[in-house]
């Protein structure tokens, strides 16, 4: 499903983990061994457990849902944020603002805000407003756009989230857990990959790690998005038009009078 080798993870760096005295012994699974100091994460194990996320995802995409993907940390933020947007799903890159799902209806009323202030522009009330008032809103406007914008279409929760660094994105995994929605992560050997439904043993702190992982995810998101395109290309081919469809109905209502 992800189309990787073990040499392209190897050459990313996605087996380096932490130093031994940093780890997680519930990642004892998915260590190969321990080098220099440094755990080595076992990369057919990256491999199998990167196929099982990527075809979840592709289904969860086929179904028309959202998938929310939370990365902070900076080596992290302009690939998610190129990557996802690619895809159409949401994403945090930002501040992870306490209780965006677990209080979704008040994360859903400073999204409405900002449309409400992007509508007063274009309708014409923005120049009835003094310059103070211009300030203010703008000012309003620019601190929502950076905690909100990126999730400024997902009117719901979403179907499953999506985290790079379970230790530093804890908040946003214990609200998914909360609320019972499927977790997919990178897990380093300093994590805990049991607090995780679709754990993904690699390295989450290199740029080259990072961007292979979150390439195959999306690449996964795109293919099913593209079979419920196709699915429903599909289903539009098959329906008879609206003539057709009538005329049937005419036959099949001549066959009943004859019958009776």
């Amino acid at each position: 499903m992800s189309k990787l080798t073990f040499e392209t993870l190897l050459d990313a760096g996605v087996h380096f983990g932490h130093l031994k005295r940093k780890w997680n012994p519930a990642m004892a699974p998915y260590i190969f061994e321990e080098k220099k100091g440094i755990h080595i994460i076992d990369l057919n194990k990256t491999l199998v457990h990167l196929d099982h996320a990527c075809a979840a995802m592709k289904q969860i995409a086929k179904s028309g849902k959202k998938v929310l993907f939370v990365a902070t940390k900076k080596q992290a933020k302009e690939i998610v944020a190129e990557r996802v947007a690619a895809v159409n799903m949401p994403f945090v890159t930002e501040r992870w603002s306490g209780g965006m799902l677990t209080n979704f209806q008040t994360t859903r009323k400073s999204i409405r805000k900002m449309s409400l202030i992007d509508k007063m522009k274009s309708d014409g009330t923005w120049d009835t407003l003094n310059k103070r008032e211009k300030l203010f809103k703008s000012r309003q406007r620019e601190k929502l756009e950076k905690n909100f914008g990126s999730i400024a279409d997902m009117t719901r929760q979403p179907a499953a989230i999506f985290i790079v660094d379970i230790l530093k994105e804890h908040i946003a995994l214990a609200e998914a857990r909360r609320l019972n929605i499927p977790t997919f992560a990178m897990v380093d050997t300093n994590s805990n990959p049991k607090l995780v439904d679709f754990p993904i043993p690699a390295n989450d702190d290199a740029t080259k790690s990072i961007t292979l992982i979150l390439d195959a995810i999306c690449g996964a998101i795109k293919e099913g998005l593209e079979d419920r395109k196709n699915l429903k290309a599909t289903d539009k081919d098959d329906a008879p038009a609206p003539a057709e469809a009538e005329a049937q109905t005419e036959v099949a209502a001549d066959a009943t009078e004859s019958a009776e």
